[in-house]
């Protein structure tokens, strides 16, 4: 949903935080000591990397070595994949005790995670983006999950109930080789649990600061061939504790009540044939503050009701150990009703008549005859998505995926387009994986795509040349090209507000139409401007390892990046200014390492990642110094130079699991993220049924408690929150 942008601009670097650099290097030196210990080990307690595999059976979980299912569409192992791939697996995600989806990826080198503005979350890989959080591709089991029209994220209301995630997949870098415009950044891939591995009963509670509440219950039976399971989950939170506006403190009304419905079922019909279905319903509320988000004179709070839902089908075929397909089938549906009543006073409003400059002011309590009525930015989208995908193992060291695409984009909003309209788009895609030899893989792959939105067709090419060095010792050099074209609303808006429910003396007006076109500045504005696709060339020198010792398994991944974004669409798009345009130039450049250390009974996990952007107006030269710069910060307002993380999961007697995890974020805006997450749960296993108890404390170490957003303030450092579960 479009909303006011804006941006503080805060000069000079942030010095790390002591606690910061204690833990780091700590941290580092725990990494650090025990890689000498490999050349200890011998050749044949080495796992033979480059004798893994592809077959069409399930995804083992506990292969040694990781296999990636998302970047080319191909299942590799990490040996083999064109790119960098970060993989967190639902049982991480619980024993850390993260309590929203988009927290996960905190843990992803390179991702910021932030509440900007509201309690609304966003992520970014390496910061371009907007509030609508273009330029990531997001699937759930295969399933396009961002909004089809204004290709925004919505992770408060996304039907994934944590204990329901069996993996994400984080392809770093350009990935519209293999998943088209949007994946112009990268993909992210929530994979979640089969039916057949949670069946019976569960239930889970959790409670905690701030209004939070998580609710979570499924039912699920194994019969033969035919397993489903049903699920249900409520997430609440009362949001922020305060705004500021002005140098004032205000309440903030920015939580959120959602409630999600989900039902998966796998049908197996014979040895080659299964069928997966999946549907789901999502409806709540996620509340807007008047001070913050209200528009045209609000005098209330305009809240978003929420109403969606998704039908998603898909065949399987396997005609051979060698050759298997899929065909499947998916629909969506985004309904978003935001409705609020406006007071404008009565000599602001005849300005606006009269088509004057006008500074919009709220009514004051004896206002003279003002601007009373009702207003909507309702807007409902609908997703139609047909897919084809073929692979075929030539043998061990040929192999190829490739397959057809096609997506209907329907929206309806009577303030966004003044009625209905349709995008349409079509692809067709392929990667070969190709071995000539035992110490080298080649990738080659590409998307052909075409799009109403621009009627233009576009191609997004990847090569890759993986070098294995030794047994587990991979490097890899890639090379990639994306577009991402304009959605919907940045290129075809038709915007305007029609109020409802007049007052006198202006019940004539009732109905009437009042373009956005005549409110922008005209000076600045570029609305109705037909925009360009951007373009991102990228480079890739990555390194992954795996190192195994007597009693743990180390595996090391490090990222070198050089990108070149040209066309950028930048600027602000509300009702008083619309400036966006393909007006900035970026370089970015930098380094990411990825790094764990498993034991038995422990697990440590680290990232880090060191970003440098340089950026440069490209638009027409008809502004001056301040409003260019002001461009290229808006597009890298979510850009952090040094950002990071550090979990710690242990196993301890009595069935009692740790972890602590800390995250961090320096040179944001004006602020620093700072945060130490600490949990300790109980398991207690009887005869049929199990359950548990657990205590976790968010500790944020950072002077200003603001969550990146200096708007966004919570009162106490220390966040309580406490979980009970039961599985039959």
């Amino acid at each position: 949903m479009p909303v006011t942008t804006y941006l503080i601009k805060i000069p000079g670097l942030v010095r790390p935080d002591t606690y910061r650099s204690r833990l780091m290097s700590v941290f580092a030196g725990t990494f650090i000591a025990v890689v000498p210990v490999v050349a200890e080990e011998s050749n044949d307690q080495i796992f033979q990397l480059v004798d893994v595999g592809d077959s069409p059976v399930a995804f083992e979980m506990d292969s040694r070595i990781p296999e990636v299912l998302t970047t080319t569409r191909l299942r590799q192992p990490k040996s083999r994949v064109p790119g960098t791939t970060t993989i967190i697996t639902g049982e991480m995600i619980r024993d850390l005790g993260i309590m929203n989806l988009v927290e996960v990826f905190r843990l992803v080198p390179g991702m910021t995670v932030a509440e900007v503005g509201s309690n609304n979350p966003v992520t970014s890989y390496h910061g371009t983006v907007h509030y609508e959080q273009r330029r990531l591709q997001v699937q759930v089991d295969g399933r396009t999950s961002y909004r089809p029209n204004l290709s925004d994220m919505d992770w408060n209301t996304m039907p994934v109930p944590l204990e329901l995630i069996e993996r994400i997949e984080v392809s770093r870098g350009p990935n519209s080789a293999a998943y088209g415009i949007n994946a112009f950044l990268g993909t992210i891939n929530i994979i979640t649990r089969a039916p057949e591995d949670t069946a019976g009963v569960e239930t889970r509670a959790i409670t905690g600061s701030r209004g939070y509440k998580r609710v979570f219950g499924s039912a699920g039976n194994v019969s033969g061939d035919y397993n489903w399971r049903l699920a249900y989950e409520k997430r609440k939170s009362d949001g922020f504790d305060e705004q500021v506006d002005d140098d004032i403190y205000y309440p903030f009304h920015d939580g959120y009540d959602i409630n999600t419905f989900n039902y998966d079922s796998s049908l197996f019909l014979n040895s080659q044939y299964s069928l997966d279905l999946r549907g789901g319903v999502v409806d709540g509320v996620n509340e807007e503050d008047q001070i913050k988000n209200g528009k045209l004179g609000a005098d209330d709070h305009p809240d978003i009701i929420v109403d969606d839902y998704y039908l998603q089908t898909r065949l399987n075929v396997t005609t051979s150990e060698n050759h298997f397909y899929h065909v499947q089938a998916s629909f969506q549906n985004y309904d978003r009703r935001q409705r609020w009543s406006i007071c404008i006073p009565g000599d602001t409003f005849n300005n606006i008549l009269q088509g004057n400059s006008f500074d919009l002011e709220p009514c004051t309590a004896n206002e003279v005859d003002p601007f009373r009525a009702n207003l909507n930015e309702d807007i409902e989208e609908s997703r139609l998505e047909f897919e084809i995908q073929d692979t075929l193992l030539f043998n061990r060291d040929l192999k190829l995926v490739s397959g057809l695409g096609y997506r209907k984009d329907t929206y309806r909003s009577e303030t966004y387009f003044n009625g209905r309209g349709n995008n349409y788009q079509s692809q067709v895609f392929a990667n070969l994986e190709y071995s000539p030899l035992r110490w080298l893989t080649l990738n080659a792959g590409g998307n052909w795509e075409k799009t109403t939105t621009t009627d233009e067709g576009y191609f997004s090419p990847r090569v890759a040349a993986n070098f294995i060095l030794a047994n587990n010792h991979t490097l890899r050099f890639v090379y990639s090209e994306a577009v991402r074209t304009p959605d919907a609303f940045e290129q075809n808006p038709d915007w305007s507000y029609r109020p409802r429910n007049v007052q006198p003396p202006y019940t004539f007006l009732e109905g009437q139409r009042f373009l956005v076109a005549n409110l922008v500045d005209p000076a600045t504005s570029t609305y109705g401007k037909t925009l360009e696709e951007e373009h991102i060339i990228s480079r890739e020198i990555s390194y992954f390892g795996q190192y195994y010792l007597d009693s743990s398994t180390l595996s090391l991944e490090v990222r070198y990046f050089n990108d070149k974004l040209r066309d950028m669409i930048s600027g602000i798009i509300n009702e008083e200014d619309w400036t966006i345009d393909n007006n900035v130039a970026l370089d970015q450049k930098g380094f990411e390492v990825e790094a764990s250390l498993d034991f038995p009974d422990t697990k440590l996990r680290m990232s880090y990642a060191y970003l440098d952007q340089d950026g440069r107006y490209t638009g027409a030269n008809d502004r001056d110094a301040g409003d260019k710069q002001y461009a290229i910060d808006l597009l890298g307002r979510l850009s952090v130079r040094h950002s990071g993380s550090f979990a710690w999961i242990q196993d301890l007697p009595f069935n009692l699991t740790s972890s602590a995890a800390f995250y961090f974020a320096d040179e944001f805006r004006r602020s620093q993220f700072e945060r130490l997450d600490l949990r300790l749960a109980r398991h207690i296993f009887k005869t049929g049924y199990s359950y548990e108890f657990a205590v976790t404390m968010q500790h944020y170490l950072d002077k200003d408690t603001t969550d990146l957003s200096p708007d966004n303030i919570i009162r106490d450092h220390n966040q309580f929150f406490a979980e009970v579960g039961v599985r039959f």
